[in-house]
């Protein structure tokens, strides 16, 4: 193949039988004795085949947790009393949906009163400002009255806002676990009521060795396999390195997201990455068997002018019983 051709190894090495002659003196007759022997050429037998040219992956082994795409747990900003849920354990939710209501009777209260005082607040102060531009009150008068109502103006405006957050909406699009709490429940600012976890897809934390460090980027591929789903894989694709680097392991933390379309994976379950670094698409692969060590060097033999001609090899990435070479036979 391209030109030319290595040499894997000696199968049989086999010598040709000395040849020889008897003679017999005539008064030794019937007894026979060599008296010469003549050596003859040696052959070797040896099997040659064809350099292979295919794809080589250097890849890196770690292990990781698989993560929601987002998760969160709802809380309350205010205290209350829940009046009602509005979700059942474990279903399906769009962003916005109601989850919780409080008991918002107070918070009506408190807008209905923010209102009255802003009417009034708002009345006195078109009073005052048409008195001024007739010049029977005070700038004093005018100042006073716009600061009452702005002030009035912010009290409904935190008292609407106090309303809205009697009802608990989802975040963000996502599946529902398992709540904390019933209806008629006290809750307090803070308290943990429900998680909601966003799988459409997930992320993959895992961890390499600081050697590899330069050699991360984002983008790079993984492969995961799940000893929850036997037998099969998932791709992904790394998308964020943390830029410091773990001291108490000495490992870069990198983040990879992997699709889950029918939800089948789940956040926490334990996986194994495989991280590729690199591929180059037509390497030049040989059996291990073909290598010939010689102290800390490796060497291959090459088919030269129908000889065998000992060839210094660099070797890369080793794969199933065969190895890369990297510098030291010619590609064509």
């Amino acid at each position: 193949m391209r030109g030319w051709q290595w040499l894997i190894g000696v199968v049989l090495i086999g010598g040709m039988t000395a040849a020889g002659y008897l003679w017999f003196a005539p008064e030794l007759a019937g007894r026979a004795e060599p008296v010469a022997t003549a050596p003859g050429p040696k052959s070797v037998v040896v099997e040659v085949r064809p350099v292979e040219f295919a794809a080589v992956r250097r890849e890196i082994d770690a292990v990781g947790s698989l993560r929601s795409n987002e998760s969160v747990i709802v809380r309350p900003e205010i205290a209350g009393r829940i009046t009602e849920i509005l979700f059942k354990e474990g279903q399906t939710v769009r962003k916005g949906a109601p989850l919780f209501r409080l008991d918002a009777a107070i918070a009506r209260a408190q807008v209905e009163q923010a209102r009255a005082s802003l009417a009034l607040s708002r009345a006195n102060f078109e009073r005052v400002a048409d008195l001024l531009r007739k010049g029977a009150a005070t700038q004093r008068a005018y100042d006073e009255a716009v600061a009452t109502l702005r002030a009035d103006e912010a009290a409904l405006a935190l008292a609407t806002a106090t309303l809205e957050k009697t009802t608990l909406v989802a975040p963000f699009d996502g599946v529902l676990g398992l709540r904390k709490v019933s209806i008629g429940d006290y809750v307090t600012p803070g308290q943990d009521l429900v998680n909601i976890e966003n799988i459409d897809s997930l992320k993959v934390d895992f961890r390499v060795p600081e050697i590899h460090a330069l050699h991360l980027t984002a983008g790079q591929a993984i492969r995961v396999t799940l000893d929850a789903v036997p037998g099969e894989s998932f791709q992904g694709q790394v998308y964020a390195i943390d830029p410091a680097i773990d001291p108490n392991g000495r490992a870069v933390i990198l983040r990879a997201q992997i699709p889950n379309p029918d939800g089948r994976l789940r956040p926490g379950m334990f996986a194994r990455v495989t991280l590729l670094l690199e591929e180059r698409k037509d390497a030049i692969v040989v059996p291990e068997t073909a290598l010939v060590p010689i102290g800390e060097e490796q060497f291959v033999y090459r088919v030269v002018d129908e000889k065998a001609a000992l060839t210094k090899v660099q070797l890369g990435q080793r794969r199933e019983s065969r190895v890369e070479i990297v510098a030291g036979l010619p590609r064509d």
